[in-house]
């Protein structure tokens, strides 16, 4: 005869003939080792090679523009959330991601307080004044990036610089860098042509050799499509994200180029389109936020899908030669619909609501 105890809304299930006792208890049931801080820190890690890797491509100040961004966006929320007589939040790691994905968004050639406006912008506008962590609608990051060029955007579309190829790194810290200021692979495909990009950077193999290392124009942390896929495949192989949404925002934004994205149907580039601008960063590290992004794999799936093809509808269409930042922005309000056509079924359609 089992004896049962209810304590709160556990109940314990005591059985004289079994060495252990059965705990049954409100869902969920399935726990893990893993913590909301334990992997922020460890996107935060894998953000840390583009990062280095920017210092010697684009110099020192890089480096500067990155801590300025992540101190700003740790002080805003620590600040914000003391005033609004919140718990302070900084030790979970989130805005420190915040501040180094809006360090990676922007020109390696803008003035550091640039970096301090789209901070406020990210974390108290987009995030504190939403409720905190969980209730944001949009991606923080993003959102600053995109006050940044509504607001400057003669800095956020022209400070790009040329890639340092030696150990020059305090090159650009003076005061010539409009001298050697450059445009992106995608502005020069989008206003000049391929033969342009062509003259600019080369052959076609020593542009996808350059841009798969990190050798082009280029936000901070966006160029190297090495080190951006390898953090990317770590995550997924940590299962902190899945594959679905990056696959399908790359695999969409790779066929729709090459239908659309020539001179003729089917003749785009692809591999130009996947390289290029911040694909892979946005659909690694940004795409996949966990609060402005779907859970089910088939609302993944679509949200990866409608950010490809806003993507390419940007890039051939758009007034920018880039479209990741607008495409994830268009598509995270969406995610609560999503998550709704989505929701799995009831194993009985009389169970409680």
């Amino acid at each position: 005869m089992q004896k049962q105890l209810e304590t709160g809304t556990e109940e314990r299930l005591l059985n004289p003939g079994c060495a252990s006792d059965l705990f049954v208890s409100v869902s969920p049931h399935v726990k893990n080792d893993k913590t909301t801080a334990g992997i922020m820190w460890t996107v935060v890690a894998c953000l840390i090679p583009p990062l280095v890797l920017s210092v010697f491509i684009f110099g020192f100040q890089t480096l500067m523009i990155t801590l300025v961004s992540v101190a700003s966006c740790v002080a805003t929320e620590a600040v914000s959330e003391k005033m609004l007589g919140r718990p302070i939040t900084i030790k979970d790691g989130s805005a420190v991601i915040t501040g180094l994905l809006l360090a990676y968004v922007i020109p390696p050639g803008v003035p550091l307080w640039m970096p301090i406006l789209g901070a406020v912008m990210a974390i108290f506008v987009t995030k504190v004044i939403m409720g905190g962590l969980g209730f944001n609608i949009f991606n923080p990051a993003l959102i600053g990036r995109a006050f940044l060029v509504a607001t400057y955007p003669v800095a956020m579309t022209t400070a790009w610089l040329v890639p340092i190829r030696d150990a020059a790194i305090f090159r650009y810290m003076g005061s010539g860098v409009d001298a050697i200021s450059t445009a992106t692979p995608l502005y020069v495909l989008k206003h000049q042509g391929m033969a342009a990009m062509m003259d600019k950077f080369g052959s076609m193999q020593s542009i996808y050799f350059d841009f798969f290392l990190g050798f082009r124009p280029g936000c901070i942390g966006e160029t190297s499509a090495l080190l951006l896929l390898a953090g990317g495949l770590f995550l997924i192989y940590k299962k902190y994200i899945t594959w679905h949404i990056p696959v399908s925002v790359i695999a969409s934004t790779a066929f729709l180029t090459w239908v659309f994205g020539g001179e003729k149907m089917f003749t785009g580039d692809p591999v130009l389109a996947v390289l290029s601008g911040g694909l892979l960063l946005g659909a690694f590290f940004m795409a996949t936020d966990y609060v402005t992004s779907p859970t089910q794999k088939k609302g993944q799936v679509l949200f990866g899908i409608g950010i490809g093809f806003l993507t390419v509808l940007i890039r051939l269409k758009g007034g920018y030669p880039e479209g990741v930042c607008y495409a994830i922005l268009l598509m995270n309000p969406l995610t609560p619909a999503l998550d709704q056509w989505f929701r799995p079924k009831r194993f009985s359609e009389g169970a409680a609501s």
